[in-house]
Protein backbone atom coordinates (compact mmCIF):
# COMPACT_ATOMS: atom_id res chain seq x y z
CA UNK A 1 0.00 0.00 0.00
CA UNK A 2 1.44 3.44 -0.80
CA UNK A 3 1.86 5.57 2.39
CA UNK A 4 0.72 8.25 1.45
CA UNK A 5 -3.33 6.65 1.45
CA UNK A 6 -2.41 4.93 5.14
CA UNK A 7 -3.36 6.41 8.67
CA UNK A 8 0.16 6.61 9.41
CA UNK A 9 0.84 9.40 6.81
CA UNK A 10 -2.19 11.66 7.39
CA UNK A 11 -1.92 11.23 11.15
CA UNK A 12 1.55 12.88 10.92
CA UNK A 13 0.77 15.56 8.27
CA UNK A 14 -2.35 16.19 10.69
CA UNK A 15 -0.31 16.43 13.28
CA UNK A 16 2.90 18.81 11.78
CA UNK A 17 0.49 21.87 12.41
CA UNK A 18 -2.40 23.23 14.30
CA UNK A 19 -4.49 23.36 11.01
CA UNK A 20 -4.20 21.99 7.63
CA UNK A 21 -6.98 23.05 5.60
CA UNK A 22 -8.65 26.72 6.07
CA UNK A 23 -12.12 25.73 7.77
CA UNK A 24 -14.63 27.05 5.34
CA UNK A 25 -16.67 24.16 3.61
CA UNK A 26 -15.41 23.39 0.22
CA UNK A 27 -17.70 25.90 -2.30
CA UNK A 28 -18.71 23.32 -4.41
CA UNK A 29 -20.61 21.41 -1.45
CA UNK A 30 -22.21 25.14 -0.20
CA UNK A 31 -23.38 25.30 -4.16
CA UNK A 32 -24.63 21.86 -4.53
CA UNK A 33 -26.20 20.80 -1.38
CA UNK A 34 -27.98 24.37 -0.27
CA UNK A 35 -30.73 23.63 -1.83
CA UNK A 36 -31.22 20.32 -0.35
CA UNK A 37 -33.88 18.98 2.77
CA UNK A 38 -31.36 18.10 5.50
CA UNK A 39 -31.58 14.24 6.37
CA UNK A 40 -28.75 11.79 6.65
CA UNK A 41 -25.42 12.77 5.26
CA UNK A 42 -22.05 10.44 5.06
CA UNK A 43 -19.11 12.58 3.96
CA UNK A 44 -16.24 10.11 2.90
CA UNK A 45 -12.62 12.06 3.68
CA UNK A 46 -13.75 14.51 6.08
CA UNK A 47 -10.70 15.75 7.40
CA UNK A 48 -10.75 18.69 9.92
CA UNK A 49 -14.15 18.83 9.63
CA UNK A 50 -15.60 21.85 7.58
CA UNK A 51 -17.54 20.60 5.51
CA UNK A 52 -19.30 18.30 8.22
CA UNK A 53 -19.55 21.37 10.26
CA UNK A 54 -21.45 23.18 7.68
CA UNK A 55 -23.86 20.50 6.67
CA UNK A 56 -24.52 20.00 10.60
CA UNK A 57 -25.38 23.69 11.16
CA UNK A 58 -28.23 23.35 8.13
CA UNK A 59 -29.60 20.58 10.60
CA UNK A 60 -28.34 17.36 8.64
CA UNK A 61 -26.87 14.27 10.79
CA UNK A 62 -24.22 13.85 9.59
CA UNK A 63 -21.85 10.53 9.39
CA UNK A 64 -18.15 11.44 9.09
CA UNK A 65 -15.68 9.49 8.22
CA UNK A 66 -11.83 9.72 7.89
CA UNK A 67 -8.53 7.69 8.02
CA UNK A 68 -7.03 10.14 10.34
CA UNK A 69 -7.89 9.82 14.16
CA UNK A 70 -5.83 13.56 14.45
CA UNK A 71 -8.30 14.90 12.08
CA UNK A 72 -11.11 13.61 13.25
CA UNK A 73 -10.46 15.15 16.84
CA UNK A 74 -9.69 18.07 15.28
CA UNK A 75 -13.03 18.08 13.93
CA UNK A 76 -14.71 17.31 16.96
CA UNK A 77 -12.84 19.66 19.10
CA UNK A 78 -13.80 22.29 16.43
CA UNK A 79 -17.42 21.24 16.38
CA UNK A 80 -20.34 24.12 18.11
CA UNK A 81 -22.00 23.10 20.74
CA UNK A 82 -25.19 24.11 18.75
CA UNK A 83 -24.64 21.31 16.58
CA UNK A 84 -21.79 18.83 17.58
CA UNK A 85 -24.59 16.29 18.38
CA UNK A 86 -25.83 16.05 14.64
CA UNK A 87 -22.38 14.85 13.94
CA UNK A 88 -20.87 10.91 14.56
CA UNK A 89 -16.98 11.26 14.11
CA UNK A 90 -15.53 7.57 12.33
CA UNK A 91 -12.09 6.40 12.07
CA UNK A 92 -11.93 4.18 8.82
CA UNK A 93 -10.22 2.89 6.10
CA UNK A 94 -12.11 4.10 3.17
CA UNK A 95 -10.03 1.92 1.26
CA UNK A 96 -11.53 -1.44 2.83
CA UNK A 97 -14.21 0.04 4.27
CA UNK A 98 -18.10 -1.27 3.27
CA UNK A 99 -20.48 1.18 3.87
CA UNK A 100 -24.22 0.12 4.14
CA UNK A 101 -25.96 0.54 1.05
CA UNK A 102 -29.06 2.34 0.34
CA UNK A 103 -28.99 4.09 3.66
CA UNK A 104 -27.89 8.16 2.93
CA UNK A 105 -29.75 10.92 1.63
CA UNK A 106 -26.49 12.84 0.96
CA UNK A 107 -23.01 11.21 0.16
CA UNK A 108 -20.02 13.35 -0.71
CA UNK A 109 -16.86 12.99 -1.02
CA UNK A 110 -14.21 16.21 -1.91
CA UNK A 111 -10.44 15.58 -3.15
CA UNK A 112 -10.04 11.86 -3.15
CA UNK A 113 -7.59 12.09 -5.59
CA UNK A 114 -6.05 8.07 -5.79
CA UNK A 115 -5.36 5.53 -8.49
CA UNK A 116 -7.90 4.58 -10.94
CA UNK A 117 -7.89 1.26 -9.70
CA UNK A 118 -8.53 2.08 -5.83
CA UNK A 119 -10.85 5.44 -6.76
CA UNK A 120 -13.03 3.62 -8.85
CA UNK A 121 -14.33 1.25 -6.23
CA UNK A 122 -14.67 3.83 -3.57
CA UNK A 123 -16.74 5.74 -5.49
CA UNK A 124 -18.73 2.65 -6.45
CA UNK A 125 -19.19 1.84 -2.78
CA UNK A 126 -20.23 5.34 -2.01
CA UNK A 127 -22.95 5.57 -5.15
CA UNK A 128 -24.15 1.96 -3.61
CA UNK A 129 -24.71 3.66 -0.26
CA UNK A 130 -27.65 6.38 -1.64
CA UNK A 131 -30.44 5.90 -0.61
CA UNK A 132 -33.16 6.05 -3.60
CA UNK A 133 -34.06 9.63 -4.06
CA UNK A 134 -30.89 11.14 -2.26
CA UNK A 135 -27.77 12.86 -4.12
CA UNK A 136 -24.08 11.63 -5.12
CA UNK A 137 -21.41 14.47 -4.77
CA UNK A 138 -18.12 13.79 -5.79
CA UNK A 139 -15.75 16.54 -6.31
CA UNK A 140 -12.12 16.26 -7.41
CA UNK A 141 -9.26 17.89 -9.16
CA UNK A 142 -10.02 18.09 -12.67
CA UNK A 143 -7.15 16.67 -15.01
CA UNK A 144 -6.60 20.07 -16.54
CA UNK A 145 -5.18 20.70 -13.55
CA UNK A 146 -2.29 19.54 -14.52
CA UNK A 147 -1.50 22.09 -16.94
CA UNK A 148 -1.62 24.96 -14.55
CA UNK A 149 1.35 26.44 -12.96
CA UNK A 150 -0.09 24.46 -9.17
CA UNK A 151 2.88 22.04 -8.02
CA UNK A 152 0.74 19.20 -8.18
CA UNK A 153 2.02 15.50 -8.15
CA UNK A 154 2.11 14.69 -12.41
CA UNK A 155 0.41 11.60 -12.28
CA UNK A 156 -2.51 11.72 -14.73
CA UNK A 157 -4.09 8.78 -13.00
CA UNK A 158 -4.63 10.50 -9.87
CA UNK A 159 -6.59 12.91 -11.07
CA UNK A 160 -10.48 13.02 -13.14
CA UNK A 161 -13.08 14.53 -14.91
CA UNK A 162 -16.45 14.37 -13.56
CA UNK A 163 -17.46 12.54 -16.62
CA UNK A 164 -15.61 10.08 -16.17
CA UNK A 165 -17.49 9.54 -12.71
CA UNK A 166 -20.91 9.94 -14.52
CA UNK A 167 -19.46 6.92 -16.87
CA UNK A 168 -19.85 4.46 -14.14
CA UNK A 169 -22.58 5.10 -12.42
CA UNK A 170 -25.70 2.49 -14.42
CA UNK A 171 -27.96 4.85 -16.29
CA UNK A 172 -31.26 3.71 -15.88
CA UNK A 173 -30.63 4.24 -11.60
CA UNK A 174 -29.07 7.68 -11.64
CA UNK A 175 -29.85 11.17 -13.21
CA UNK A 176 -26.78 12.99 -13.74
CA UNK A 177 -27.57 16.95 -12.07
CA UNK A 178 -23.91 18.16 -13.55
CA UNK A 179 -21.18 17.22 -14.25
CA UNK A 180 -18.77 19.71 -15.40
CA UNK A 181 -15.05 21.16 -14.76
CA UNK A 182 -15.99 23.92 -12.93
CA UNK A 183 -13.55 26.66 -13.00
CA UNK A 184 -12.35 28.69 -9.48
CA UNK A 185 -9.52 30.93 -8.75
CA UNK A 186 -6.51 29.92 -6.05
CA UNK A 187 -3.33 31.34 -5.10
CA UNK A 188 0.08 30.46 -6.11
CA UNK A 189 3.28 32.03 -5.36
CA UNK A 190 1.40 35.32 -4.61
CA UNK A 191 -0.41 35.35 -7.92
CA UNK A 192 -4.10 34.25 -8.92
CA UNK A 193 -4.49 31.42 -11.39
CA UNK A 194 -7.79 29.73 -12.68
CA UNK A 195 -7.67 25.71 -11.34
CA UNK A 196 -10.87 23.58 -11.96
CA UNK A 197 -12.81 21.44 -9.79
CA UNK A 198 -14.55 18.15 -10.98
CA UNK A 199 -18.17 18.27 -9.90
CA UNK A 200 -20.14 15.68 -10.61
CA UNK A 201 -23.84 15.64 -8.77
CA UNK A 202 -26.40 12.28 -9.30
CA UNK A 203 -29.90 12.43 -8.17
CA UNK A 204 -30.63 8.58 -7.54
CA UNK A 205 -33.95 7.33 -9.09
CA UNK A 206 -34.41 4.27 -7.71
Amino acid sequence: MDERFTQPFWDARYGATDRVWSGNPNPQLVREVADLSPGLALEAGCGEGADAHWLARRGWQVSALDVSAVALARGAEHAGPEFAGRITWRQADLLAWEPEPDRYDLVTAHFMQLPSALRDPLFAALAASVAPGGTLLIVGHDLSDLGTALPRHGDPDMFFTAEQVAGKLEADRWEIVVAEARPRTAVHEGQEITIADAVLRGRRRR
